[in-house]
């Protein structure tokens, strides 16, 4: 079974960059998706990007694309997301899941999530 796990989370000022980490472990299909989510307080969980398992093929939520970036190491285990020019509206919990086969936008298509990593951005 795989397992997820997220850093790289924190406090940060507007204007500032982070960049999460998913390390991936245990069994991985041999297609997979690992899709990164965010909830914040009393909002539902909404999806902003994708990574499939070659790292070529991504996606991205209209909301975050030119703000966030995808992306994995040579390993194919770690997947990171960068989010630079952070404004406090990306103030939320980021998770990352994975699911066999294709990426889907809707987070009850994931089967395997991370515990989450806290980003706090203070304007």
């Amino acid at each position: 079974r795989m397992q997820l796990v997220e850093s790289g989370g924190g406090s940060v000022q507007a204007g500032g960059s982070l960049r999460l980490s998913c390390d991936a472990s245990g069994y991985t299909p041999e297609v997979y998706c690992i899709g990164w989510f965010r909830q914040a307080p009393g909002k539902e969980r909404e999806a902003v990007a994708g990574i499939m398992t070659g790292g070529v093929t991504k996606y991205y939520t209209d909301s975050v694309e030119g703000h966030f970036t995808i992306s994995q190491d040579n390993t194919r285990k770690m997947k990171y997301l960068q989010i630079n020019n952070l404004k406090p509206e990306d103030t939320a919990m980021y998770y990352c899941a994975a699911r066999s086969g294709f990426c889907s936008p809707l987070a009850h298509d994931y089967d395997t999530w991370g515990q989450g990593t806290q980003v706090a951005v203070s304007s």
